[in-house]
Formats: structure tokens, C-alpha cells, sequence
């Protein structure tokens, strides 16, 4: 399995044969600039954890010419159906066996619109379960009592938790979610993309240090072996 940081909560993941894209954010990000073009990519599923504009801004230019499927809750699921677009709806506590490998539609503590209002149902996250690894995508969230479920689903090899404050947690709630999920290796996400979320990289891998857990924060277009 190899995950590939595309930027702000963009992450592309080969596992099981298939291309997966999650919230991709990347044409309206001038981080990705010149490094990441999203006509590339050609993904055979789309994961979208909620509606907001930074996890959604590309998805219908990538599905409609890749023909990728879109794997979200019922309401943005059906969103992307009306566009004509192929889908997977889920809800949470769900599961799915796909032909990459199995997905869980968990719990995520944030808020979900899409940029004109109106409702993206209630924001999740997702177990991946593939070629003997499991990880954790756990969207924009606060520190939640519900990620202590986590465990009981998966060992986990992997979480993936944002780590740039503001709006979501940041380095120090994200260790304690480190250990609700019983995962000490944690690949930071939703960092740096505009002033709100910018964060101090060594202070943030120092936090998970002294804990005793291992923090990787990814370049645009960096890979991760899982």
C-alpha cells in the first residue's frame, strides 16, 4: 500500500490493484501549484469524508473524466449522482467489501456544507482494510471518545489525523487520538495549506516524540509505504 500526499487533506493511496483519491483539494490549493495537476490523476474511487469546499473542490472535473466511483455518505453520495456520476453511498458504522479491499464509514466530529449551502449529511472517516494493513483516514475531527470504537474494528499499521488546529485538532489532541486508536505511527494531514493551519513541524513531531509515537508529515507529492 502506498499513500501519496497530494496537500491539505488530499492523499492518493494504491492498494489492492486500484487507485484511490480522498478529498481531493487541489487545483484551488497554491501549495499544489506546479506539483500536483489533477488531469494526472486517474483515480478508480473517490473517498469524501464531508462536503466542505477543501475536500470536495475537484471531485466532479476527476470523476466525470476518470469514471471514478465516489464513496461518501448518502447525502454527498447522492449529490454526485445527480452530476451523473457513478457512486457507493455508506453511512456510518457501515461496511463495504470493494475489490481493493474493505471500507468502515466511522465517525468524525466537524460540520459538513457543501460551498452553496446546502446539507452534506454528517462528516465520517474510514477504515481501509487491504493486502493485510489497515489504516485509519479519520477527515477533519475533533478528539472524540468514539475513536476508542477504532481498535475493536482494526490493528491499525497506520493513522492518518489532522494535525493543523483551527478547525480541527491539533498536535496535542492528535496524540491523545494516537492513543484512543492504539496506533503510534500518525500521518499528519489538514497542515499549512493558509494561515489558520500553519504549524511548527519540528514542535509537532517533537509532541509525538515525547509521547513515544512517530509523526510523519509528508511533501506535496511525497509517498508513504505502508
Amino acid at each position: 500500500m502506498q499513500i501519496t500526499f497530494l496537500g491539505h487533506a488530499s492523499l492518493l493511496i494504491t492498494v489492492g490493484g486500484k487507485t484511490l483519491l480522498v478529498d481531493p483539494f487541489i487545483s484551488g490549493n497554491e501549495k499544489a501549484n506546479g506539483i500536483i495537476n489533477i488531469n494526472d490523476l486517474n483515480p478508480d474511487y473517490i473517498l469524501i469524508t464531508h462536503a466542505h469546499q477543501d475536500h470536495i473542490l475537484d471531485v466532479e472535473a476527476i470523476a466525470k473524466r476518470s469514471k471514478a466511483v465516489v464513496v461518501s455518505n448518502f447525502e454527498i453520495a447522492s449529490y454526485y449522482e445527480d452530476k451523473g456520476i457513478a457512486i457507493h453511498p455508506m453511512n456510518h458504522g457501515g461496511s463495504w467489501s470493494f475489490d481493493f479491499g474493505d471500507l468502515k464509514y466511522v465517525n468524525a466530529i466537524h460540520t459538513s456544507s457543501f460551498p452553496d449551502g446546502s446539507y452534506g449529511g454528517q462528516p465520517g472517516g474510514f477504515i481501509l482494510s487491504s493486502e493485510n494493513k489497515h489504516i485509519y483516514i479519520a477527515g477533519d475531527t475533533a478528539l472524540s471518545m468514539d475513536m476508542k470504537l477504532i481498535p475493536l474494528f482494526a490493528k491499525l499499521d497506520l493513522a492518518i489525523l489532522p494535525v493543523g488546529d483551527n478547525f480541527t485538532m491539533g498536535p496535542k489532541d492528535a496524540v491523545i487520538a494516537a492513543d484512543f486508536v492504539d496506533c503510534n505511527k500518525v500521518l499528519g494531514y489538514h497542515f499549512d495549506t493558509f494561515g489558520f493551519i500553519e504549524i511548527d513541524h519540528e514542535k509537532a513531531i517533537k509532541t509525538f516524540a515525547d509521547a513515544g509515537k512517530e509523526l510523519v508529515l509528508l511533501n506535496i507529492g511525497e509517498n508513504l509505504d505502508i
